[in-house]
């Protein structure tokens, strides 16, 4: 990809990783972009570098564009090494160039790079940098989603350039929603925006809604937000405000999600009967083997939920260890307003439901309790067992839902795939 104006004077200089199918541990079919934006004014701004291994093609299109050596200043919005490991390439391009960057990202850096030989400017919110024509104002953003985070609103375009928040990992040719949206689709495009929120920005809700906030009191008019992966907001940007704030709000939709895994497929068997009850007191339901779907798309499923059921074997008298993997990654996300509950089978000994049951408390999730648990297979009996317990999870579900969605049952439906 070459460069691409966004606004007048202002680039896209960033990289396109086709490849990449895993970042961080969430799976990303789709690949991934990494976003930097050269400020072409009087004095020449870059914001943000690229991942290492993409250094030549970010270095390519700034040289399209200007010699390195005038840059005079370099914005590090977040230190990341998706958007730092190459800031030593750049540096050696242009050495007389001011890094600016908030206290923790320099203390940050300084374990990344030999930064002696380096100049620095720390910045806090509000504090400003003027390029000529334009004015680059900071806005710091702490734990959104590290500690050095911090986003630049260039107020004579309107741009928020917004670092990892409003991100996708999408890789695309198209680098604005409306391009995007034209190619494929906007719910293809939401379900891109929710994938990432629910593994990456899920326990950060609350400063979300903090942050957004002091958006607005700061009166910051936004007609472009470019965050530093993905596709670039200019069709509406108050529509991914709105996504965010609704995510941070714990929107949700009114449904039961069944994550599981089995070892003997008893386990599994108990999943029907417990779908079927779900279902006749009118609630949705979807069925996820963990085995079978990647982590983060059981995670994003949870997310999308009101409410979920973990089916575990008993294994050694713990849970099964794709169950305990799964809900040791979700306890890191911290969600909230999520209803739970636990069911699963055993031999001669139990524990795994149990210990499900354990892990919701250490979440603060309010649970269904004390779940259903059949000894080898299934029988009738058990098979009802289930049947009645899924029903009655679901008429718990509808009462909890109530309580964040009111008359919105189905709020979220539009943004899956």
């Amino acid at each position: 990809m070459r460069a691409v104006e966004i606004k007048p004077g202002i680039y896209w200089v960033g990289a396109i990783d086709w490849a990449v199918r895993d970042f961080h541990g969430y799976i990303t079919p789709h690949g991934t972009s990494y976003n930097n934006y050269l400020i072409m004014d009087k004095q020449v701004t870059l914001v943000d570098t690229v991942k290492h291994d993409f250094s030549e093609y970010t270095i390519e299109n700034i040289r399209s564009l200007v010699d390195p050596a005038k840059i005079e200043n370099v914005v590090i919005n977040h230190i990341e090494n998706d958007h730092v490991s190459s800031l030593d390439r750049i540096m050696a391009l242009c050495p007389n160039a001011t890094i600016y960057i908030t206290d923790r990202g320099k203390k940050a850096l300084d374990r990344f790079f030999d930064t002696s030989h380096w100049k620095f400017q720390i910045v806090k919110t509000g504090h400003t940098l003027n390029t000529g024509t334009k004015t680059i104002t900071f806005l710091e953003t702490p734990m959104l989603h590290w500690p050095d985070s911090m986003m630049s609103y260039v107020k004579e375009d309107r741009l928020l350039i917004s670092q990892d928040a409003f991100g996708q990992h999408l890789a695309s040719a198209a680098r604005f929603d409306d391009e995007y949206c034209d190619q494929y689709s906007v719910t293809a495009l939401e379900h891109a925006v929710r994938d990432y929120y629910a593994n990456i920005l899920m326990p950060f809700g609350t400063l979300i809604k903090a942050k957004l906030a002091e958006v607005k009191k700061l009166g910051l008019e936004i007609d472009m937000i470019a965050p530093d992966h993905g596709i670039i907001w200019r069709r509406d940007p108050g529509k991914i405000l709105q996504m965010y704030l609704d995510m941070a709000n714990d929107k949700a939709d009114l449904r039961v999600v069944i994550i599981y895994d089995t070892m003997w497929h008893s386990t599994e068997h108990m999943t029907i009967p417990l779908m079927q009850g779900i279902k006749s007191a009118g609630v949705d339901v979807e069925v996820v083997k963990l085995r079978s779907t990647p982590m983060s798309i059981a995670i994003k499923r949870v997310w999308e939920s009101r409410a979920m059921l973990v089916g575990t074997p008993t294994l050694n008298n713990i849970m099964f260890p794709s169950v305990a993997e799964f809900l040791t990654h979700l306890r890191g996300l911290r969600p909230k307003n999520r209803l739970a509950g636990a069911f699963g089978s055993y031999g001669w000994g139990g524990g795994g439901v149990k210990e499900a049951y354990a892990v919701f408390k250490q979440m603060g999730l309010e649970a269904v309790e004390p779940g259903v648990e059949v000894v080898y297979r299934p029988s009738r009996d058990d098979d009802k067992k289930c049947y009645d317990f899924g029903k009655q999870f679901a008429e718990k579900t509808i009462e909890y839902h109530k309580k964040f969605d009111g008359s919105q049952a189905n709020g979220c439906q539009t943004m899956r795939s």
